[in-house]
């Protein structure tokens, strides 16, 4: 096996195959990412089980073949190089690496590429596309939201149904949910709802642009994405998603707006002095006046007073601070709408003007 090969343009591909591999064993095959290079082209292939990635670009193949490396020493050694033009070559189980603008030679043991785990196949399953501006923006309005609690293993991940037309995505930790819908259409098979691993959508996040579709196929089993010259597909969660509808307020009575950037800048400040295990801070909303206080500890307190489109009774409400900090984060508007009914009743946070998605918070009990 005997190809030469662009420095830069394999290089962002291993980068993909490293995210994705999870052992740094060198002796073990998922710690390799596997390399076939027939008829001008060049396959890379990755997998930690539950993630697998394919992808191929162009190289100048002078004899085909196909064999698996220790990922990371690979990478090490191709990053660690000038651009240009890389010849890689293999002997029996010796991979040589030469660049032509260097006099250095590395050499690599390889696996056979026959031990190299199969792929789930999509087979016959049915792709629909969606544009990938949405499908990044479907992500990022949830994918904090999901949680960390391994003992509810059914939460560690994003829901995704199709539903009257409409994809939605969901993700909660049990105090916080994230949710986003979007028009899909007719033509988007059915399929049962499917937690997806944060995993694989990270990933897919990373590479998508901000053009064209992404092709996305739903198994019993695994979830499947293709965009550019990029195939990727995840094992999901097995398990009952909560019922999130019923965590949805049919209504809320009372509302208050701020501007999205005082309020991110106020909570930076203010978490300064926040008992980091509870993360718990106040709000007192007031005619005109937000009031952002953190608790009182050995150390000190903190508090600030914002401007806020307000004109009801003054109300008081304990809040964990990053969950109001991360859905401002990502809202992607100048201002935030944050509904409520009563201080120990969750609180809805939106875009303002609303959009297609919101975030629900529960509050704290007051000390």
């Amino acid at each position: 096996m005997k190809f030469t090969f662009d420095r830069d343009a394999l290089l962002k591909e291993i980068s993909i195959a490293q995210e994705i591999i999870a052992t740094k064993n060198a002796i073990s095959i998922l710690s390799n990412v596997l390399l076939d290079a027939q008829n001008g082209k060049l396959t890379i292939k990755a997998t930690d089980i539950k993630v697998s990635f394919e992808t191929s670009l162009p190289v100048d193949v002078q004899e085909p073949g196909s064999t698996t490396v220790f990922c990371d020493k690979f990478a090490g050694i191709i990053s660690s190089l000038p651009q240009g033009e890389i010849e890689f070559e293999q002997n029996d189980i010796k991979i040589t690496i030469k660049p032509f603008a260097k006099k250095a030679k590395f050499q690599l043991k390889s696996i056979t590429s026959d031990k190299f785990p199969e792929f789930t196949s999509s087979g016959t399953l049915s792709f629909f596309d969606i544009p990938a501006k949405e499908f990044r923006e479907m992500i990022n309005q949830t994918i904090f939201s999901v949680s960390d609690d391994e003992t509810r293993y059914f939460m560690n991940g994003v829901f995704m149904e199709k539903q009257n037309d409409e994809l939605k995505m969901v993700a909660t930790d049990g105090r916080r949910l994230a949710f986003i819908s979007k028009p899909v259409g007719a033509a988007v098979p059915d399929f049962k709802g499917i937690i997806i691993p944060p995993k694989i959508l990270n990933i897919v996040n990373k590479r998508l642009s901000d053009e064209g579709p992404v092709s996305v196929a739903v198994g019993e089993k695994n979830v499947f994405f293709r965009f550019g010259n990029y195939e990727f597909s995840s094992a999901l969660i097995e398990g009952q998603f909560p019922n999130y509808e019923r965590v949805i307020p049919a209504s809320q009575t009372s509302s208050f707006e701020v501007d999205a950037k005082e309020l991110l800048d106020a909570l930076k400040r203010v978490s300064l002095l926040v008992e980091q295990k509870s993360r718990r801070i106040s709000f007192t909303i007031t005619p005109g006046v937000l009031i952002i206080n953190s608790q009182e500890s050995e150390i000190g307190n903190a508090k600030e007073e914002i401007p806020c489109r307000y004109d009801g009774p003054e109300q008081t409400m304990a809040l964990n601070y990053v969950y109001i900090e991360d859905p401002v984060k990502v809202i992607g508007t100048e201002r935030v709408k944050i509904e409520f009914t009563e201080p120990m009743k969750a609180i809805t946070i939106k875009p303002q003007p609303e959009k297609d998605f919101f975030h629900i918070v529960m509050p704290m009990q007051m000390e």
